[in-house]
Formats: structure tokens, sequence, C-alpha cells
């Protein structure tokens, strides 16, 4: 039996595989990886490895080497099928049947990637020109090294109708495909303009680094503040978390993952030396992020804004995890300080301020 294209990688993104082998082999952590005996050689010194990050188990001293669906395969007797079936049930994924529809939504998807990296490339170089400089300047005035600036691939949209658009043209980008991806918006006299100008760009991107959309802030008085991207094929607001595909090692590392509230805590906490934090896009935390943040961490830690609304977000996300708690796995709530964010904390009085609220999380 075969899959669509993209349900499998898409299985194997939601599952956890450390979880998934933990149920048979007792697993240490070891840095951004768990250890223990190997299940298909006998041994008394642990050589088998378990990468979450990488998405694969490895024996040094046997071989084996592999992912969920042949952990089970190998470990229980199953067939490909019964062993996709089993982890999608776990991962709440119902099992498609192959069709041509599907091939055609994953090529699709594909495109959409090829399509939001040339945009973002696009938004970076704007970032540099004379039109950008308010852009930069906002960035640097908010204590952004150079360096912190590259890293997270920032950029800046003109606000010029059609600038986007005759740039990804010259890319071979159809305006179909822009509406598709989010970066164009029909307005009601039939033309096409962009959905993100004047503003600084934030991209985002999936677990696997890719980029799926981008969020923008405006420099004016125009509302919202802070715009995401549309819903797309490629894009779920619920089911992303900024800076995921950085935080995950990074998490490995640390042992632990923090939850603060916009991309500029992430970017200020990454620049201070907390390269393991991560934001929902400008909602109340969803499971599917809760569910994504333990596969990072067992415990993460939400440190959310020490006003009214921080207080309520808490109480929501507090709500949404309560169904989902099982053994091993929980939130804890760190307060920041009246009036402070994780950006103005830093800031103001050093990333060690930072470290100390979050180890008070409980």
């Amino acid at each position: 039996m075969s899959f669509p294209p993209g349900f499998l990688e898409e299985l194997r993104e939601r599952v956890s595989l450390v979880g998934t082998v933990g149920r048979r082999v007792r697993l240490t952590r070891r840095g951004r990886e768990h250890t223990g005996l190997c299940p298909f050689h006998n041994e008394k010194t642990p050589s088998f490895t378990v990468s979450d990050d990488k998405g694969f188990y490895h024996c040094f001293g046997c071989g084996a080497h592999g992912d969920a669906i042949s952990f089970l395969m190998g470990t229980e007797g199953l067939s490909f099928p019964e062993a996709v079936e089993r982890l999608a049930s776990e991962a709440g994924m119902e099992v498609p049947r192959p069709s041509r529809e599907e091939a055609v939504r994953h090529e699709r998807a594909r495109g959409l990637h090829d399509l939001l990296e040339a945009a973002c490339a696009w938004f970076e170089k704007q970032l540099r020109l004379p039109e950008g400089r308010a852009g930069l300047d906002y960035l640097r005035g908010r204590d952004l090294a150079e360096a912190t600036i590259q890293r997270h691939r920032l950029g800046f949209a003109p606000d010029r109708r059609g600038a986007v658009a005759a740039a990804l043209k010259r890319d071979g980008f159809d305006e179909p495909a822009m509406r598709e991806a989010g970066l164009l918006k029909q307005a009601d006299d039939g033309r096409d303009y962009e959905y993100f100008r004047g503003r600084v760009i934030f991209p985002i991107t999936d677990r696997r680094g890719r980029v799926i959309g981008f969020g923008g802030r405006t420099l004016g008085d125009q509302q919202p503040k802070y715009l995401n991207s549309p819903e797309t094929p490629v894009f779920h607001k619920g089911r992303v978390l900024y800076n995921h595909a950085r935080a995950r090692a990074a998490a490995g590392e640390a042992g632990e993952v923090i939850v603060v509230e916009g991309y500029m805590d992430v970017i200020a906490l990454d620049q201070a030396g907390i390269g393991h934090a991560v934001a929902p896009l400008g909602t109340a935390v969803t499971e599917e992020q809760i569910e994504a943040l333990w596969r990072m961490a067992p415990e993460p830690v939400l440190c959310l804004d020490g006003d009214e609304a921080g207080r309520r977000a808490a109480v929501r996300a507090a709500e949404r995890a309560m169904p989902l708690l099982r053994p091993g796995l929980s939130l804890r709530f760190a307060s920041l300080p009246p009036g402070d964010d994780p950006d103005s904390l830093v800031r103001t009085s050093g990333v060690e301020a930072m470290r100390a609220v979050a180890a008070a999380g409980r």
C-alpha cells in the first residue's frame, strides 16, 4: 500500500521519535540526543542513540537505523501500512488514500515553498535599500545587531503597490500563485495589491526551516500593528511556532523551551544567548502548539507579559493543556515584572534577570 506524497512527512513531524522509542527502550538525555540499550541486539553498554531533531535512531553497535515507522516494524513485527496507521492514530491523523488530487496538492505546496523563499530573499534585500531605511533604523533602534538581523532574515516590504509582484514575476512566478501564498490580495476593484506594505518583515518557517509565511510590523499608524500571513495551503497559524526550527536544537542543549509572546521577544532573547525561545503567532497557545512544544522539552516554560492580557493568555493556555497532560509532560508558568516583556527585561536588566524569571516558573 502506498501513501499520498506529503502525508508521511507530516506524520514524521508530528510524532515524537523519542516518545515512540521510549515506550520500549529506557532512554537517557545526552545533550540534544537520547541514548539507551539497543533493542535490536544484546548489549550491556548503550550504543543506541535517538534524535528528535534529526528524526532518526542509530545503533553504533549493530548499525540499526531508521525512523518511528521502521522502529515499530522492527520491534513489534508490524507491516509498513500497519506501523503508519498506528502512528497516525496516536497523532490524531486520518490516514488518507492515495489520490491524484493529493499528488497535485503536494506538488503545489513545493511550488509555494519556492515562491515564499524568493519573496523572503527579496524582502531582505529591500531592508538594505534606501526605501527600507526606516525599517533598518527601527531594528537598530531596538538594539538588534547586524548578525541578529541577518540570522533571522529580517526584511522590509515597501509601501509601493506592485513592487513584490513585479520582482517575483521576474523570477518566474505568477500572480495566482502569489495570491495562494498570501502575498497578494484582491481589492474591491478586482486589482491585486500587496498583503504586506510599509512593514518590517519577520519570516515564519516550519520546523524544517522552510519559509511558510511572514509577520509584518507597521512603522506608522496602520492597523493592525502586527499582521501575519493569511491561512494558505502551507501556513496554518494555530500549528506554527515562531523560531521553531532554530529553537529545536537549542532546546535540546538547554533541556527546556521558553514560550514568549512576540517576534521581538524571541529575537531579543536569541541575541542575548537564549536561543530556545519560541512564540505563538499573536493568539493563545493552541493544543497543536502545546504538542509541538512537548516534542522539544517535557516541561515548556510559558513566560508571557506581566500585564492583564498576559495573565489571561496564561489561563487560556492552562485550560487547553489540562486535557492533554500525561505522565512526564506538563507546563510551567513564569511571571514577568509588571510592565515588562522579555525584550525590555533583557535590555534593562540583562539576560540573567530573564534566566531567573524562567527558572522561577512553576
